[in-house]
């Protein structure tokens, strides 16, 4: 089957390309999944930040609704009860820019974060499959290569998650990113910046060993010759990206109170200084709301989580499709001129 008999690839006018060997230039040995093989890390990195800066950016508003709504103790005017609800009246009272306060540090850290967490994963499933798989795909590899993926993400990305969580709390006190930043080194250290690095490890590296095992696992139902296929990569993402989101609320909740230290919180429960450790953490938020406390803010997690995955996805789904394309007409150029 030519590309040009496909409405998705004939959009993309990919009728002229062909493959060194026949007209199938995606077959099942030779798809476009895996980008040739002397692109650089420089070309995955690439995709992965444009990828990683979408991701976060188109569903913003709802990520600082969550933030809010997994407030342990809000202030009267910060109790919501749905994602809906929450936006409107944040808009009526706060402005129309609120819900976008915080997103400057966040395109700051999920672009190079995002650019190594896809680079490395890439890299790291390759090497995992041809170990384990005789060069086919294996689920383990995919989940292995999406843990170590997740370390140097969060290790970029930790500090924009503080600054951008506390920006977004209702009634911060910070006028903006870099009084939050300098305030926050001033009054706590720069140890402020990691106090919750270990929650979000222990929250991310199961986040996304199960994301990229339910995206690749779908992908094999949905797309079983890895063909570019926009709508496979949207339904697979929003899948992975809901389940694993459903699954690690708990532990996004510590993330939150220690990444934003509320002080309410704190004193209710007679924590003088700094809260700190995912052991202590877990103690306050049982103490304060018990086995429903760490499910505040699922469905907003949720909400972000499935179509922002599902952006990341198509996005750099596409980026390797596009590189790939490009590759190939490279090729063809020389011998068609002989």
């Amino acid at each position: 089957m030519e590309l040009s008999s496909d409405p998705v690839v004939a959009a993309l006018d990919m009728s002229q390309v062909k493959s060194k060997e026949d007209d199938e230039p995606f077959d099942s040995d030779g798809d476009y999944e895996s980008l040739p093989p002397h692109v650089s890390v420089a070309t995955h990195m690439t995709a992965g930040a444009v990828a990683g800066i979408l991701e976060h950016t188109v569903m913003y508003p709802v990520d600082s609704v969550k933030t809010r709504m997994q407030s342990l103790q809000p202030s009267p005017n910060a109790q919501y009860k749905g994602v809906y609800q929450a936006l409107k009246r944040i808009i009526q009272t706060e402005g129309v820019l609120r819900p976008l306060r915080g997103l400057n540090i966040t395109m700051i850290g999920a672009g190079p974060a995002h650019a190594i967490y896809f680079a490395c994963y890439e890299r790291v499933k390759r090497s995992l499959s041809d170990v384990m798989q005789s060069k086919g795909n294996s689920h383990l590899a995919n989940g292995l290569a999406g843990s170590v993926a997740t370390v140097l993400h969060d290790a970029v990305m930790n500090p924009a998650e503080v600054v951008k969580q506390r920006m977004q709390m209702y009634n911060s006190p910070y006028r903006g990113l870099w009084d939050c930043v300098q305030t926050v080194t001033r009054k706590e250290g720069l140890g402020a910046f990691y106090r919750s690095y270990s929650t979000q490890l222990t929250m991310n590296i199961p986040f996304q060993a199960v994301h990229f095992m339910i995206y690749e696992l779908m992908q094999e139902q949905l797309n079983p010759h890895r063909h570019y296929h926009p709508s496979s990569h949207i339904v697979s993402g929003a899948a992975a990206g809901a389940i694993s989101a459903a699954i690690t609320t708990p532990l996004d909740v510590c993330k939150t109170l220690l990444n934003t230290q509320e002080n309410v919180v704190l004193s209710s429960v007679n924590v003088s200084g700094q809260l700190s450790g995912m052991a202590n953490t877990f103690r306050t938020v049982y103490r304060l709301g018990g086995l429903p406390a760490f499910f505040k803010g699922a469905q907003a997690r949720i909400i972000y989580q499935m179509p922002s995955t599902a952006i990341a996805w198509s996005v750099y789904e596409f980026f390797k499709y596009f590189l790939t394309k490009q590759q190939m007409e490279h090729e063809a150029g020389p011998r068609s001129r002989k």
